[in-house]
């Protein structure tokens, strides 16, 4: 079977920079051990995986390691792909059945936006052995389905953390966790970074699905519902958030830079 694959950077508009996705369009059902090889052979981030489905689309993410419940930047990449594509009108929003509902992407100003469950933390004791690994001391650690959040006191903080991956995956019980700070910057509200190394992600570029905490987080401690966060990753990437009730929205660009095919 020839499966049409291609490679997004999510949340940028410069290739080579945001996050790198994967995105193959399915011809039909595929097995997810299947899936879950082509992940681990393209080695990205994420990779996800759309089989049409009447006038909706069927949307599985995997990273090399596991498959995910939630992947926002992959999201992204899927509706980039079938927009230029043309296996959806461009004036036509993305309907994609996951296992974490009904998800939407729609082109809003020349920019992809997202409709996407919040997913608020809630306050939890520190984790000692967790920032051991980190080699950080947090002004709060909270926690929600997913992963753990924990703010710092600056954002020079945030950025200049360097984690003991291998500490990091004994000691963090959830998929991952999320360090972040107030910014100064006023181009931006928030910088975070996000570490997963127990699903084979050390430290993931730019998060979508973390924006889906991090967004009810400072929307609560800033008193603003429209925010903009910056990951402060290597690559960098930003994401515009607004949260709304127990939705969030994420917008951003996205940028082809690879397509082929996958032969299984």
């Amino acid at each position: 079977m020839d499966i049409p694959f291609y490679q997004v950077d999510s949340f940028t508009d410069t290739p080579f920079t945001g996050n790198p996705a994967g995105v193959c369009v399915l011809p039909g059902p595929l097995e997810p051990g299947v899936m879950q090889n082509i992940a681990m052979e393209v080695n990205l981030p994420e990779t996800a995986f759309l089989e049409k489905k009447d006038d909706t689309w069927l949307l599985r993410w995997f990273t090399p390691a596991a498959e995910v419940d939630l992947c926002g930047h992959a999201t992204l990449a899927g509706a980039h792909v079938l927009w230029q594509t043309g296996r959806l009108g461009k004036d036509s929003t993305g309907l994609f059945h996951t296992k974490s509902g009904l998800l939407t992407a729609a082109s809003v100003q020349g920019k992809i936006q997202l409709d996407f469950p919040a997913e608020p933390a809630k306050q939890t004791p520190p984790l000692p052995g967790l920032n051991r690994a980190l080699g950080i001391e947090p002004v709060f650690t909270g926690k929600n389905r997913f992963d753990y959040i924990l703010e710092l006191e600056t954002p020079d903080m945030v950025r200049t953390c360097a984690p003991d991956f291998s500490a990091l995956k004994k000691a963090l019980p959830g998929r991952g966790v999320i360090i972040t700070s107030r910014s100064p910057d006023q181009s931006y509200d928030f910088v975070s970074r996000f570490f997963a190394p127990g699903i084979g992600i050390d430290e993931d570029p730019v998060t979508g699905s973390a924006h889906c905490c991090l967004g009810p987080f400072w929307a609560g401690r800033l008193g603003k519902t429209s925010l903009t966060g910056f990951q402060a990753s290597k690559r960098t990437g930003i994401v515009q958030v607004f949260v709304h009730a127990a939705r969030v929205h994420l917008t951003g660009n996205a940028v082809l830079v690879i397509k082929g095919t996958v032969t299984v």
